[in-house]
Order: C-alpha cells, then sequence, then structure tokens
C-alpha cells in the first residue's frame, strides 16, 4: 500500500454511478494517476483496483495473476460467491494455465469466427422478425423485451442445443445469480434448479447427440475427460453470458445511439463493414457493462505503475474506468463512432477474454445497423431520467426501454 493512504482514505468499492450521467463510469475512478489504488470491498478486504488502459492489459497477460477464486485473498464479488466457492465445479472461468487451456479448447469450437460468421444469415433473420414484431405491434414497444433479449437468447438456445421454449425459466434464474450485493443464502434454489437442468440436458445428450454445444460436452463426458458437473457447470456459464451481456449491451446501447443521434446518424449510413464493426467496438468502450469488476488475486509479487502488488493480494481490474481512460482515449465521455476502439476492453484480454466474443461482436453489429435503418424516428417513449438503469445488478443495462416512433 501506499505509504501516504492511511486505513480511513480507501473508498469503498463498488462506487455507484452518478445520475446525472449514467453511461459514465463512477467518476472518483477516472483519471488516476497510476491507474490503480486500494478499494474496500463488503468484508473489509482491501484489494488492488486497476482502472488504467494499459495497467488493466498488462495484469490480464500476466501468468501471476490468478483466476481461482479458492486462492486465499480472493477479492470475492459478494457473500454469495464466497459461501458457494468449494460447491462449485472448476471451470474455464475460475481455472488457470493447463486447467484453463483444457476446459477452454471444450468451449472454442462453436465459437470460432468461421462458425460465427456462418451464423450472421441466422442472426440477421432473428433480428429482422423481431424487429417486424415490434413494428406490427402497439407503440410504445420496449426495445429490452422485444429484441435486446430475444435476439441472444434465440441464437444461444440454438448454438448450445437447449430449447428456447425453456428460455424463461433459464432466464430467471439467469437473473438471479446476477444481483450484485447477493447474501450467502441468495438464488441457492435458483443456482441449483438451472445447474440441474444443464446436467439433465447433458445425459439426454449423451445418449442422442445432435449438432451443438451442449452435445460437444456431453461427448467430452463420455469419453471421460470431465464429469457431467463439470460439463453442466461450463453450459450454464455459456448460458448466462450468451445472453444476459449481449441483451445488456444492446438495450444501454440503443438508449446512448438515441441519446446521441448524430453518432446514430453514422451508423445508419455506414455501408462498409468494417466501419459497422469498429462503431460497435466503440459502443462497447463507451458502456462497459461489468460493475463489478474482473476478479483476480496475485500468485507472486508484481511491479506496476510504481507500486508493489504482493502474493495473496487480490485484484480487481475494472473495465469502465480502463475503458475511459483519457491517456489512451482521448475525451473518453463524447461517444465517437469512427475514433480507433479497437483496443477496447469490453471483453477482456489476454487468455481469459471472453471465448463468445466473436458471437457478441455478430450479434451487435447486426442488431444495431438494423435497427436504426428500419426504424429511423426511432424516439424515447419516457424521460430519460425515467429510465430504469440496472444499479442493482452485475451486468448494467436498463430493465426496460420504450421507444416510439
Amino acid at each position: 500500500m501506499s505509504e501516504t493512504l492511511t486505513e480511513t482514505d480507501i473508498p469503498e468499492y463498488p462506487m455507484e454511478r452518478e445520475a446525472s450521467c449514467p453511461f459514465a463510469p463512477p467518476r472518483q475512478m477516472l483519471n488516476s494517476a497510476k491507474g490503480l489504488s486500494r478499494v474496500r470491498i463488503w468484508n473489509g478486504d482491501t484489494p488492488w483496483l486497476i482502472t488504467g488502459h494499459e495497467e488493466a492489459r498488462a495484469l490480464f497477460s500476466d501468468a501471476r495473476i490468478s483466476v481461482d477464486d479458492r486462492r486465499e485473498g480472493f477479492p470475492h464479488w459478494n457473500e454469495h460467491m464466497l459461501s458457494t466457492v468449494e460447491k462449485r465445479p472448476r471451470s474455464v472461468f475460475t481455472a488457470d494455465a493447463e486447467e484453463h487451456t483444457r476446459f477452454r479448447r471444450m468451449l472454442s469450437k462453436p465459437f470460432t469466427f468461421r462458425r460465427v460468421e456462418g451464423l450472421r444469415p441466422v442472426i440477421q433473420k432473428i433480428t429482422d422478425e423481431c424487429i417486424d414484431e415490434i413494428l406490427a405491434g402497439p407503440q410504445p414497444a420496449d426495445i429490452v423485451d422485444k429484441l435486446a433479449l430475444p435476439v441472444p437468447t434465440v441464437v444461444i438456445s440454438e448454438m448450445l442445443g437447449v430449447p428456447y421454449e425453456d428460455h424463461e425459466f433459464f432466464q430467471e434464474h439467469a437473473n438471479a445469480g446476477l444481483a450484485r450485493y447477493a447474501a450467502a443464502d441468495a438464488m441457492q434454489k435458483g443456482a441449483m434448479s438451472l445447474h440441474q437442468y444443464l446436467i439433465d440436458l447433458i445425459e439426454k445428450k449423451q445418449a442422442d447427440p445432435a449438432e451443438d454445444a451442449v452435445s460437444d460436452l456431453a461427448e467430452r463426458v463420455n469419453a471421460g475427460e470431465i464429469s457431467v458437473k463439470e460439463a453442466a457447470q461450463l453450459g450454464t456459464g455459456l448460458l448466462i453470458a450468451g445472453h444476459e451481456t449481449t441483451a445488456n449491451v444492446i438495450g444501454i446501447g440503443v438508449l446512448a445511439l438515441l441519446e446521441n443521434p448524430e453518432q446514430a446518424d453514422f451508423l445508419r449510413n455506414a455501408e462498409d463493414p468494417k466501419v459497422i464493426a469498429n462503431a460497435t467496438e466503440e459502443l462497447m468502450r463507451y458502456l462497459s457493462i461489468i460493475q463489478n469488476g474482473q476478479r483476480r488475486v496475485a500468485i507472486e509479487d508484481i511491479e506496476i505503475s510504481g507500486e508493489t502488488i504482493k502474493a495473496g493480494e487480490g485484484v480487481i481490474i475494472d473495465l469502465a474506468p480502463a475503458n475511459w481512460d483519457a491517456k489512451t482515449y482521448p475525451e473518453p465521455d463524447k461517444l465517437d463512432l469512427s475514433r480507433d476502439a479497437g483496443q477496447q476492453l469490453g471483453f477482456g484480454y489476454g487468455r481469459h477474454q471472453c471465448v463468445g466474443q466473436q458471437l457478441a461482436r455478430a450479434e451487435l453489429q447486426i442488431v444495431f445497423h438494423t435497427l436504426l435503418r428500419r426504424i429511423p424516428t426511432m424516439r424515447l417513449a419516457i424521460p430519460f431520467d425515467q429510465v430504469p438503469f440496472k444499479h442493482d445488478r452485475l451486468a448494467y443495462g436498463v430493465y426496460e426501454l420504450p421507444v416510439s416512433w
């Protein structure tokens, strides 16, 4: 810890966003000279908070940083995550080194660039069908309910081989697991129900496989590479991450575009796929939605930006302030879809970056561009200060977004 910092100076984390600028990260996390500082979390621990873009990239790539949440000093999100740490099977999200590589290899097949590019016509069709329904229905229409949730949910259901008719069940239980301040006894029944659902589905696919990701996992179980419980944990993570995060980016992204009409016009009129792709990266930079940071623990001493992160000390890499680091992105509070945002950290960085990022990119590129073109007169149907933001969730976004046209 810096010698000039006393225990009483250490701020509480997570910090709240300001209502006057709900797209921005909390102000006290911005413009740190060193890009890292101490914070105090729910259990009194004082891990390092990483807010600088350069520092975040460096630590994401550092083998001396671990994602293993069983290690002493790991800064758990909340009381619930700590209380269940020994009950959850290891997965790609909590494994290091070769164990992580083994799990990631099992998940990579459906999410390769080539496979995802082949899905673009399917994503386009689903998007157009959702917009058809919006245009045929009453006004105002809720973008979250009618577009942001259904598109990624249908896509991930088809990829995983999860029956879409069960989407209300897994959305309910996935949402229960994303409360920002969950207590130890919270969500036990929901988490267990979702895990059992995946176990049952994997066992079904073991006997009757299809061309989908859960069948791939079932094949690994049959081959003795992983247990049914490990496969279910991997499948659960994909199911939650595959629809909830993308849905939140779509919902709050549409709001950001409505609040920046000149940027909406820029994207609406874009023809070059590379311009559309970069615009999506800028939206990801501007709207980093993971509110509690990426959690890590140091396993060796690390010298960075004039500070020493000691072995056993917790590390929280917060993507939102890192993506608003003015040293990397001048005028970070300005949504500029023409800026080069290719280094944004919304999907993480290094070996633990999001396994489904190519799928998310394809969905976001198609949904934003198609929506702006097909409903060019779209406008927010309620005052901006009445938009319900997800301050209480691990993944930021909006609960609903009524629009008219």
